[in-house]
């Protein structure tokens, strides 16, 4: 498996270099629009709302739209020199029992492999004190440019990381079905297969 990062785990004074992988592929099958009457793909071009012209990438920038409608341009410079603490480093804050992590919250996971010989021993370290202790490290990272959650967990004699989303991000549920109904009332269905 191809690395995506490369950083290292980091918590108290201790530091484990670490390659980051994915841990999950689709095998989705996509499929791509076409002309009904000649086949030919359908792609989607790039106009510029103001000049009303087709654009290429390389005149496509980053803008943030504040709240009024105006557009602040951000360019790669700016992005490159916010300070982000945690842009080569997982950053442990905490060690926390497994089922205080809502699975809602939960996103992409990643296996983290030890980088190189000196890392093997702090690596297998940190992995089996994680299974005798029952819990996950919860942790900050950055990745794509911007500063994320997430959870160490031992899977077999890997340490798999969760990217979470922050509390905020996870909608409230609402009140489905929308009509209350009594569970005496739904005794009555059964499920039958074919």
């Amino acid at each position: 498996m191809r690395s995506i990062w490369n950083g290292a785990i980091s918590f108290g004074l201790v530091s484990i270099p670490i390659k980051l992988v994915n841990a999950t592929e689709s095998h989705s099958i996509s499929f791509r629009q076409i002309h009904t009457e000649d086949g030919g793909r359908i792609r989607y071009r790039k106009f510029c709302e103001l000049e009303d012209r087709e654009v290429t990438q390389g005149e496509i920038g980053k803008g943030y739209e504040d709240a009024d409608g105006t557009i602040i341009p951000i360019t790669e410079e700016d992005l490159s020199s916010l300070p982000i603490p945690t842009a080569k480093t997982i950053e442990i804050v905490a060690f926390v029992p497994g089922d205080r992590i809502d699975p809602l919250q939960m996103d992409a996971a990643y296996y983290l492999q030890a980088s190189g010989a000196p890392a093997a021993k702090p690596y297998t370290l940190l992995r089996e004190a994680l299974k005798r202790s029952n819990k996950v490290a919860i942790a900050k990272f950055a990745l794509r440019g911007r500063e994320r959650l997430g959870m160490l967990r031992v899977v077999g004699d890997a340490i798999a990381m969760h990217g979470l989303l922050w509390p905020d991000e996870v909608r409230a549920p609402r009140a489905w079905p929308p009509t209350r109904v009594s569970p005496s009332a739904t005794r009555s269905w059964t499920w039958r297969t074919p």
